[in-house]
Formats: structure tokens, sequence, C-alpha cells
């Protein structure tokens, strides 16, 4: 049975479709079977950061709505062996999906896939609780700001709350020198903040979103610093 992860945001913008994308790819270039699920309904990303627009034919909430069978929305990644994208709906008073829906669709998921990487929406909302049910874990992204971190630190308990054991969080976009200046939140902080086991720190890099937005995970074939790192997140990830 494959594991479900789920990536959740208190705000939008600090990197929750960034590391989907690109833990999948790392998954899948270790030889896994993978997919990823787009849970962020209205605001669809996910296929642009994969570079997979111009192939979405059906989402989530065709399969959630009956029109289609999962094996039917999933969408091929050429560039890896094992790795498919579910798109989601972009009109979100489409999605009518209920909790039992999702369950069935993670469900279908567990049995043909080794990971499932879910890339949540952003904030507290129904959206969120709904994208969380059944997961195994959540990945909650922060970045190293007061209002990002704050925002993390409210999702981290409403998934708590709501008996989601597993939970870690990574930094995005950490600027060493900013950092040092003594503007942002210090690493001291947001551990204090955050409360669960850090997975691991991610570097601002213009690579990275230069990556994204050319439809290219940024780890995919590449030996550097970046890929190393996601490398010994997905590591971690394992032994949770």
């Amino acid at each position: 049975m494959g594991k479900i992860f789920l990536v959740a945001s208190g705000k939008g913008g600090v990197g929750k479709t960034i590391f989907t994308s690109n833990m999948g790819a790392t998954f899948a270039e270790r030889g896994a079977k993978v997919a990823l699920v787009d849970m962020n309904v209205g605001l669809r990303n996910l296929d642009i950061y994969m570079g997979l627009q111009d192939k979405v034919i059906f989402d989530v909430a065709d399969v959630t709505d009956g029109v289609v069978q999962p094996k039917r929305a999933l969408i091929k990644d050429k560039r890896f062996q094992g790795l498919y994208m579910i798109a989601t709906t972009q009109k979100k008073e489409k999605f009518k999906a209920t909790e039992p829906d999702i369950k069935m669709l993670y469900d279908y998921l567990r049995k043909s896939f080794d990971f499932i990487i879910v890339d949540g929406p952003a904030g507290i909302g129904q959206d969120l609780l709904l994208a969380a049910c059944d997961v195994d874990m959540a990945v909650v992204i922060t970045t190293p700001e007061y209002v990002s971190l704050r925002d993390a630190d409210m999702v981290e308990q409403t998934l708590r709350r709501n008996g989601l054991g597993n939970r870690v969080y990574v930094v995005n976009k950490y600027h060493k020198d900013f950092m040092s200046s003594g503007i942002l939140p210090t690493v001291e902080t947001i551990t204090s903040t955050m409360k669960i086991p850090l997975l691991g720190v991610i570097q601002h890099d213009d690579a990275i979103h230069l990556a994204a937005n050319s439809g290219v995970p940024v780890v995919y074939q590449n030996d550097n610093y970046i890929e190393r790192n996601f490398s010994k997140m997905a590591d971690r990830l394992l032994k949770y």
C-alpha cells in the first residue's frame, strides 16, 4: 500500500507546489512509482510546474463526480519511469467532492503507487481538511517570515486537532544574509514556534523558480546541492 503525503501551507506563494513537484521527481528518479495530486482547487498550478498543462483533459473533480475512473485522469510524465499527475479543476464551483469521494480516490492510488504526494490548498479552511483526510503525513511549508510562520503554525495546529499525527515542516527560501540581519525570524524562533520536526531547509535560489516556471523540476537529472538536499529530505520522510 502506498504512502500519502499532504503538502500544506498557511499562505500562498511559499513554495508548496515546488516542493511537491521536486519531491515527486526525487522519488521517481529512485525508481518509485509516484502520483502527484493537485488539491488546490480553483488555483491549479502543479500542471504548469510539471510542464504538463497541455496534457490535462480530466481532473480531480471529474474523478470524484464519477465522470471518469482515476486512471483516465492520471497524466504520465514521460521524463520519469513512474511519475504521474492528476490536475485539479480551475472552477471551484465545479468541485462537489465529499470526504468519502476523496478517500475512494486515495484508496485507488494507494493500491497503484508507492508514494502519493498531495499538493494541498493554502490556509485552514474546509478544503484543507478534505485534502488531509486519510493521509499518512503532512509536510507544512513555511518561509522565514513572521506572517508565513504564524500561518504555518495555524495549519499545523489545525491538522493536529483533526487527528493527523505525523507532521513535519520545511523552511523554504532561506536566505542566510537576511536571517542574520535580525529583521527576519531566527532559526531558534522558527523552531520554537513550529514545535514539530524540521524536515529540511531549502535555500533561496533563482534556479529553483526558473526551473519551475519552465515546467521542469529542478532536481531532474541535476547533480547539484539542490538535488542532494531534496534527496536527504526524501530519506527523512521515509523514516516517519
